[in-house]
């Protein structure tokens, strides 16, 4: 059964990386958020950080929308349920608006763009040029027909007389002139920006925005998106909360990557999440844990001598699920390696972690899950993606659970190394519900093994 929706809906999408979209598409959802418009935000692509942002600017979690994850239908069903109660979305694209997997359309914001049938609003660096902007925005608005470009937001322009420069022979709506604000930008790091607990920058460009862009037309072009047609698809009935087993998700600064939609579909296939912090050493009540990426070397002594990371190694002893993915993979790991100085981790898997000074992996994962010990039977495809400046080194022996198709993983086609009922991958999963029915059955069977009620 198809059904149409009715979703306020604009794409902030860029020329290139670096032109200024993250701040623009913040900075929008933050003046919108301060005049009392329910803002729901998402980003293309597999990215953790800038969804963190959004979140903490629209106090709603953003999600992801990746076609190569999700396919396009997974992709109208998160962005329609999402939006459930906002009154517009607001979505950031990812690199230059043509810019797809390979160097393809495939999963470009252009493609996301064309599945939600939304306006894009584009954002070019007039740094450094006048007129021949117009060439770019030209190129950009003809080169697919089917994308439609709404409007033009001017990005770190210069004086009144360089605006007037550029305004001379504009022929698509400009809807802002935002000139430079150095102080607005967030530091990086290796995997990019800086978290939003530890910088809130970007919140600060609300003002800026408002200030310098045409916040009513830009509402007006999202008002009009038309309906989006979305398949109906029946929901399964949740478990009563007393007989829901738990899965602890680690979440603080050593680990706070995670889908959105992960944590939800674990939790429409029966389980409780509850949330702790291994670098704060707490041990959560749980019968499975869940270990995200982030970044365990720079808080690698803290996990070291924390208390929790005995705790979980002797659950995993005691055949508790546990499933680490990238800085969860290298936590299970004996040892992690970092700027020479070497740390003991977990020690659940049979492996160490070493930090490496290149790139060690980028890019989308496929693969199959072929579970691991009695409480992980059965087989599942994965799908997901790596990012990583670390590898590990296994011991002869080690055994793995997930076989690849595409992508690095931890080497040789392998991925999920694993040992009692522990899982940790380089992948970043994009869960599927027959995989959190998987998980969630493990700790369903851990809890009963354990006696817990």
């Amino acid at each position: 059964m198809i059904m149409h929706t009715a979703i306020p809906r604009i794409l902030v999408a860029g020329t290139h990386s670096g032109c200024g979209k993250t701040t623009i598409a913040t900075g929008l959802m933050a003046a919108l958020v301060a005049r009392g418009i329910r803002v729901q935000p998402f980003k293309t692509g597999p990215d953790f950080i800038d969804p963190s942002h959004h979140t903490l600017i629209c106090g709603r979690p953003s999600r992801n929308l990746d076609i190569c994850m999700m396919g396009g239908a997974g992709i109208k069903r998160t962005f329609t349920d999402a939006s459930a109660g906002a009154d517009i979305a607001v979505i950031e694209g990812a690199m230059g608006l043509f810019d797809g997997r390979e160097g393809s359309d495939t999963a470009s914001a252009a493609h996301v763009a064309r599945v939600l049938n939304a306006p894009v609003l584009l954002v070019v660096d007039v740094h450094a040029v006048s007129r021949s902007i117009h060439a770019t925005i030209k190129g950009f608005r003809d080169f697919d027909p089917r994308v439609k470009i709404a409007g033009v937001i001017y990005n770190r322009g210069g004086s009144e007389r360089h605006r007037q420069m550029i305004a001379e022979e504009e022929f698509v709506p400009a809807l802002g002139w935002v000139p430079r604000q150095p102080d607005a930008e967030v530091k990086s790091r290796h995997l990019g920006l800086l978290m939003a607990s530890e910088s809130p920058a970007l919140k600060k460009y609300g003002s800026v925005i408002a200030e310098t862009c045409n916040l009513d037309r830009i509402l007006a072009i999202a008002r009009a998106a038309p309906p989006l047609p979305v398949s109906e698809t029946a929901t399964s009935k949740a478990r009563p909360k007393k007989d829901r087993p738990i899965i602890a998700v680690a979440r603080d600064a050593a680990f706070c990557f995670y889908y959105q939609d992960n944590l939800d579909r674990l939790a429409r296939a029966g389980a409780e999440i509850r949330e702790f912090s291994p670098v704060a050493g707490e041990i959560p009540e749980a019968d499975a844990i869940y270990l995200g990426g982030g970044y365990p070397e720079l808080h690698a002594a803290a996990l070291e001598r924390s208390r929790s990371t005995k705790a979980i190694r002797s659950r995993a002893e005691n055949g508790m699920p546990v499933y680490g993915e990238c800085g969860g993979l290298m936590y299970l790991c004996g040892s992690l390696e970092s700027d020479g100085k070497k740390y003991k981790m977990t020690g659940i898997l049979p492996g160490r972690a070493v930090m490496t000074k290149r790139l060690a992996a980028l890019g989308y994962v496929n693969g199959t899950f072929s579970g691991a010990g009695s409480l992980w039977p059965g087989t599942v495809a994965v799908r997901g993606h790596e990012f990583h400046y670390s590898k590990v080194e296994c011991d002869r022996d080690a055994r793995f659970a997930i076989r690849l198709r595409q992508g690095s993983g931890i080497g040789s086609g392998n991925d999920g190394l694993t040992e009692h009922a522990a899982i940790g991958a380089y992948t970043h999963a994009y869960f599927s519900d027959a995989f959190c029915k998987k998980f969630v059955a493990a700790a369903a069977a851990y809890r009963k093994n354990a006696g817990r009620k």
